[in-house]
């Protein structure tokens, strides 16, 4: 019997989520991310919920790979473009689309023998300063493309940096939106620059031709607190649930876990989970971290360990030894109604980031469509 500890992945949701992206963006085409193994999702699981995507975009080739086995025909973009020369031998052989974002790439496609040119974005470092051309050399690189035979169609990108929220109290696209317009001006190619946070936040202004599918696809929020999945109309595409293993009855002034780290004030009944940090659980989530039993909220007590994680049960009298235990995603129906516990609420009160905690599940969780 394995341990009870599992992760489902709902590709309804994945589907929904994506149908939120287009009507976001209805005059522009999609593309879904997934990189990082779809966020943690896995690939072969998240793409009967994606397939209906323009477009995904990675960044590896290994991942690249995965997508044309499962005899996914369309366009594949690399993010990061190539990090070598010989990976535009197996780009040509894969028919892939890359960035390009610095000068050595565009001397390894010079040098590159290929019978099909090759599809290119050339990125923009509009403002954050991680990759692409800054304004004052990006035409220049364009015009070097535009020579390159081995070049077929240059389309245009950036990536924001505040597109989740104000910056310093202003626009925070406002900025690199218009070094973008300013650097492209004139420049024939396909635009994308709406990530996930700008789709949702600003459509009107940054949903061009293309649009980036990332947090959102898999019913994460790029900018939680200030909004909820719910007010985005997103839907969690991961639950990750466990049973409680053990209960234990404290007495004021007991404590439970490694080093102490919660002390009853009243008498407490606690249910011992299976799931903790080698599971993927943040270790630094602190008492009252949101959880849910048998579909009603709770809260962890005291600290995360390497395979357990306490609860507290002294309001849920009817839950105890093999009660479902939701640490974030969709719960079981509570009088004919579902329950939910979103990601990005766990996440908020570890310190993190919903992204992060998608990323983390461990090999040793057992996945599989729900």
């Amino acid at each position: 019997m394995p341990r009870p500890i599992e992760a489902l992945i709902h590709t309804e949701a994945l589907a929904h989520n994506l149908g939120r992206a287009r009507a976001q963006a209805p005059n522009a085409r999609v593309w879904a991310v997934v990189k990082a193994n779809a966020y943690g999702h896995g690939i072969e699981r998240a793409f009967e919920g994606l397939r209906a995507a323009d477009g995904f975009a990675l960044l590896d080739l290994a991942e690249a790979e995965r997508l044309r086995a499962l005899d996914w025909r369309g366009p594949i973009l690399l993010l990061e473009g190539v990090f070598e020369p010989r990976d535009l031998e197996l780009c040509s052989r894969l028919k892939l689309w890359h960035a390009v974002h610095c000068a050595e790439q565009i001397d390894w496609l010079a040098m590159h023998k290929t019978h099909e040119p090759h599809r290119v974005f050339l990125k923009l470092n509009s403002g954050m300063n991680r990759l692409g051309f800054t304004p004052a050399a990006f035409r220049a690189a364009y015009v070097r493309l535009e020579a390159l035979p081995q070049v077929d169609e240059i389309g245009l990108m950036t990536h924001f940096s505040d597109a989740d929220s104000l910056r310093q109290g202003v626009d925070g696209i406002a900025h690199q939106l218009a070094a973008f317009e300013a650097a492209t001006e004139g420049l024939a190619g396909e635009r994308s620059i709406a990530n996930s946070a700008a789709t949702l936040r600003h459509p009107g202004r940054t949903a061009q031709d293309w649009v980036r599918a990332g947090i959102m696809s898999y019913g994460g929020v790029p900018d939680f607190p200030e909004h909820d999945a719910a007010h985005w109309g997103l839907r969690p595409a991961m639950t990750l649930r466990s049973k409680i293993i053990g209960v234990q009855q404290m007495q004021p002034g007991e404590t439970v876990g490694y080093g102490s780290a919660y002390t009853a004030e009243q008498p407490t009944r606690v249910g011992i989970v299976a799931c903790g940090y080698a599971d993927g659980y943040p270790r630094h989530a602190p008492t009252g971290t949101p959880v849910l039993v048998n579909g009603a909220r709770t809260r962890t007590l005291g600290r995360v360990s390497m395979d357990m994680l306490a609860v507290d049960l002294s309001a849920l009298p009817a839950s105890g030894f093999g009660s479902e235990v939701t640490l974030w995603g969709e719960g079981p129906d509570i009088d004919g109604k579902g329950s939910r516990l979103p990601i990005d609420e766990v996440a908020q009160a570890a310190g993190t980031i919903g992204y992060e905690l998608m990323c983390a599940v461990a090999p040793r969780v057992p996945v599989r469509n729900a």
